[in-house]
């Protein structure tokens, strides 16, 4: 029996100022699933701090024209509360390959422009980064993605940046959120745009972007070399398909080879279960012609470009996947070796990682000489620190371990077109000294410390799952471990209180970051649990890392063999299944 609440919401969809496809789907669904229709109607798809994400579909919790509005017509608002003191007002948006990106931006173009706001908008699908260079270029004060990243076919999102190029933070996050919720009835949204006010945008801002991207790289003349080795690349049916291609001739490359299956634009992803280069599957084609054309690398972007996964071949010559704190690692190992090299480090150069992502980020870092700040999970707090430190400090590089990297402040967001540029130059740097990105790999942690990295999610279901993440959480806080893996614990952070407590002598020291429902044991030998609920899903996250030094004679795979059996011990400890 279908809840009288939720059925008066659906029959409102049965009337305009519904169109007429509309209506005929939500009768399908009052008169044949009912299933279907609660979880369309059940509740409103929210707002979250980065824009919406959701199922595609009809009803008031999924992805839809109507929600999109009322998304857009909320954030007008509010652009136009911050911004009343301006001629202008302007929004750049951009989309992936997804199913009904297209649709989506042209509702957002509509609605923004309805109400006053100049707007560009891209002419075809394009990369997430670039819709952050854009907004910068055309001096924007805010933009639109329609994407939802690496996530299954059947969904889709509406990211918001703000006048830096970067997500939106606090406290636009929640001002615009106010603002989405004031929107009670489609009919407070003003769909009829304005034409005047919107301009499409293509081939030039792509040359802009990609002569400011080639710019950056570091070692032209080892490329000249190296010119014709073998490069795979796939864009996995998304974005990167022309810009990655194009930016890799522009730094120099001329061996380009794609995943010809994998170049068709194709929202339904007919290639792979899910289009996430976190996983081997999703990056097994290009592996497997990485294989045939005797490449050295094999690289995969996301539907949105804004994530890379990277398979490097081992002297066995089997081809492994970099996790994403091992590519992080060597994509800044890298640069700040030839900003070295090119007495670029003057000391008032600086590096971002997320906390949960490998202190050996920092342990390279400072080697070298440049500074290294940790910020809340979400490259949004990578693009905040950037914006912080403008005009005072230089920002060189940064990453997190969710394959997200940035090199340059061009652009304020992970960028996988520039990042692929990059690899694609360690590749070739690598070979001008007879080596692999493997070699280099070990040449890092033998040089700056061994460090690996595990993530276990685990799913709690339901209200009662949400108690229980919410318990263990308070288990923590309260009865926090006093050892882990056998060494002391010996500072404990609690985001969630801005406190950092030293266990020996009990002092505290604030963390000087935003309240988060983080929690983060860290041992006397350098071991580090890190505990994180999901903000958006039923889940709660624990990262491991440990650490040690490599043994004279020991190989990688021994070393990393070794210290994964500590992890495992310590998951066993902590009983977590």
């Amino acid at each position: 029996m279908i809840d009288q609440k939720i059925m008066e919401k659906a029959r409102q969809w049965l009337n305009p100022p519904f169109d007429e496809e509309t209506r005929a789907k939500v009768a399908q669904l009052i008169d044949n699933d009912p299933k279907e229709l609660m979880e369309s109607f059940y509740c409103d798809l929210e707002f979250g701090t980065g824009g919406l994400r959701g199922i595609m579909g009809v009803g008031t919790n999924r992805m839809n024209k109507y929600t999109v509005g009322m998304a857009t017509q909320g954030l007008c608002n509010y652009l136009k509360k911050n911004f009343s003191h301006r001629p202008e007002i302007r929004a750049a948006i951009a989309y992936d390959s997804r199913n009904n990106s297209i649709q989506f931006a042209q509702i957002a173009a509509q609605v923004l422009s309805a109400n006053g706001i100049k707007v560009y908008l891209f002419d075809k699908l394009r990369p997430t980064p670039e819709l952050s260079f854009a907004i910068r270029t055309l001096r924007c004060q805010c933009g639109l993605v329609i994407t939802a990243s690496h996530n299954p076919k059947e969904y889709n999102g509406y990211k918001v940046y703000w006048e830096d190029g970067g997500q939106i933070v606090p406290p636009h996050d929640k001002g615009i959120i106010n603002e989405v919720k004031a929107i009670s009835s489609i009919a407070n949204v003003n769909f009829n745009g304005n034409s005047d006010l919107i301009m499409m945008i293509g081939d030039e801002m792509d040359e802009i972007y990609l002569n400011t991207l080639s710019s950056l790289s570091l070692s032209p003349e080892t490329i000249e070399k190296h010119s014709s080795i073998p490069i795979v690349y796939t864009p996995i049916h998304g974005t990167g398909v022309e810009l990655v291609p194009k930016v890799l001739r522009k730094f120099g490359f001329k061996n380009i080879i794609t995943v010809s299956e994998q170049c068709v634009i194709d929202g339904n992803f007919p290639t792979v279960h899910s289009p996430n280069p976190e996983e081997r599957t999703a990056m097994q084609m290009a592996i497997d012609k990485a294989m045939e054309t005797n490449a050295e690398i094999a690289m995969a972007t996301d539907p949105d470009s804004d994530r890379v996964g990277i398979g490097i071949r081992k002297p066995n010559g089997e081809f492994v996947l970099l996790n994403g704190n091992q590519a992080a690692s060597i994509l800044i190992y890298y640069i700040l070796k030839k900003w070295h090299e090119h007495n670029r480090i003057t000391g008032n150069e600086f590096t971002v990682k997320t906390i949960v992502t490998t202190d050996l980020i920092s342990s390279i870092a400072h080697g070298f000489g440049v500074d290294c700040y940790e910020v809340l999970t979400g490259f949004k707090f990578i693009a905040e620190k950037i914006r912080e430190l403008e005009g005072v400090k230089t920002f060189i590089a940064g990453g997190e371990e969710s394959y997200g990297y940035l090199y340059g402040d061009f652009v304020r967001d992970k960028d996988a077109v520039i990042s692929c540029a990059m690899f694609a130059e360690i590749t070739a740097w690598a070979k001008s000294q007879g080596k692999t990105l493997y070699d280099i790999l070990e040449e890092i942690y033998r040089s700056f410390g061994l460090y690996k990295e595990h993530l276990i999610s685990l799913t709690r279901k339901g209200v009662e799952g949400l108690n229980e993440i919410k318990a263990m959480m308070e288990n923590f806080r309260a009865k926090p471990p006093k050892a882990i893996g056998g060494s002391n614990v010996v500072t404990i952070i609690d985001y969630q209180s801005q406190l950092a407590i030293d266990t020996h002598n009990g002092k505290e020291k604030h963390t000087n970051q935003p309240k988060s429902d983080v929690l983060q044991f860290i041992t006397a030998d350098g071991t580090k649990v890190s505990v994180r609920p999901s903000g958006t899903e039923p889940k709660i996250k624990f990262y491991f890392g440990v650490k040690d030094q490599m043994l004279a004679n020991e190989s990688i795979d021994e070393a990393l063999a070794r210290l994964d059996k500590k992890i495992e011990a310590i998951v066993a400890e902590l009983n977590l299944k």
